[in-house]
């Protein structure tokens, strides 16, 4: 063989070791035969990360990285081991005592809603209940801002995403919290609602019960606020499944988390400036999933607060335009189970938890105190 096409044999083989080499060795790294998840395939360069941090910026990214991916799957599976807490059930009863417990175990005191409930066809009301606790706010414990979920469901399955995917996010954030050196300015307060599923009635009887305590301390010259004045209400409903419609079987490449705020409602103006600073928390904190906002929100438990107060709801999806669409097949189906969701889908709304805490952790001027 000629020399020089040796030459040119050793220079081909030398560019195919050097642009294939890395990825072999990125493959056996990833430990999948080279197979990237869903996440990992994505492209979001100059999307989420990638933004300049100011101190305070690095101070909350502090916060919002005491968040943990396996704490929330472990929640969530905590959650569907009761069934699907359709309420007025012992399922339910025994959920409501089992978060109240966990919330308990992290150090915060709880309280419960109680309220009447009148079941369909029916003539005579039973009573419900409904559990949150409370981050006192260490300089300003009179203001707070509402996390919620809604911890029924119904389907006969798990109801794993509708709604233990949102409770969950909101007690894995109330665990990040509650972790040793965090102080905040401002209240913070994590409502695990009930009674979503029969018209937000659990939302609606805080509502009722409470608005006209907002700011009142008790008592007097205690420093304590039983219900500190509300400055803003973020709900959680629905936070694994973007798959697209017509739906494919993976994680949509185009999966994000949805914001909503309903812009005809007394508080638009205030709940717009409340989405856009969870969506400026997205671009800067979350890992895998960018986020979008959308101006219909609807059919959750923010609902009974946006006349009231800035409220917005994250979910997987446009309730209106792809939930109410089908785009979830799994909604109030036996098919709800934890097993259903792949970690591409529990990392979707492990993001909205990384969303909603980067946002609110600056509202409420948290910090970890070293």
């Amino acid at each position: 063989m000629p020399a020089s096409t040796k030459l040119a044999h050793l220079l081909i083989a030398f560019i195919f070791a050097a642009f294939f080499w890395p990825i072999a060795i990125d493959a056996q790294a990833r430990g999948r035969g080279g197979r990237p998840s869903q996440a990992e395939s994505r492209n979001l360069r100059g999307v989420l990360g990638g933004v300049p941090m100011t101190e305070a910026d690095s101070a909350i990214k502090e916060i919002v990285d005491l968040l943990d991916f396996e704490s929330y799957k472990s929640l969530i599976r905590g959650l569907t081991e009761f069934g699907d807490r359709e309420q007025g059930t012992p399922r339910n009863t025994a959920a409501v005592d089992w978060i109240e417990q966990t919330l308990q175990s992290w150090g915060y005191e709880t309280a419960r809603i109680h309220y009447d409930y009148m079941p369909r066809g029916s003539d005579v009301t039973e009573p419900r209940e409904e559990v949150y606790a409370t981050l006192v706010g260490a300089t300003s414990p009179s203001e707070m801002y509402l996390l919620g979920g809604h911890m029924d469901g119904r389907g006969s399955g798990q109801a794993a995403n509708d709604d233990a995917s949102g409770t969950a996010l909101v007690m894995e954030i109330a665990r990040a919290l509650a972790s040793p050196g965090v102080t905040s300015a401002r209240s913070i307060r994590f409502a695990l609602w009930n009674n979503e599923e029969t018209g937000l009635n659990g939302a609606r009887a805080y509502v009722e019960q409470r608005q006209s305590l907002q700011g009142i301390e008790e008592p007097a010259g205690s420093g304590r606020y039983p219900e500190p004045r509300w400055l803003g209400m973020v709900q959680h409903d629905m936070m694994l499944w973007d798959h697209g419609n017509p739906v494919t079987h993976t994680q949509a490449l185009d999966a994000d988390v949805d914001i909503e705020f309903q812009l005809n409602s007394e508080m638009a103006d205030a709940s717009a400036q409340l989405a856009l600073a969870l969506l400026n928390s997205n671009r800067m904190f979350a890992t895998d999933y960018p986020a979008v906002m959308s101006n219909a929100m609807s059919n959750t438990d923010s609902g009974p607060f946006q006349d009231l107060v800035a409220a917005v709801s994250l979910r997987e999806n446009r309730r209106l335009y792809e939930t109410g669409n089908g785009a979830n097949p799994h909604w109030h189906q036996p098919t709800d189970l934890f097993v259903t969701f792949s970690d591409d889908d529990f990392r979707l709304g492990f993001n909205a938890a990384q969303t909603t805490l980067g946002a609110v952790a600056r509202l409420v001027d948290a910090r970890v105190k070293r």
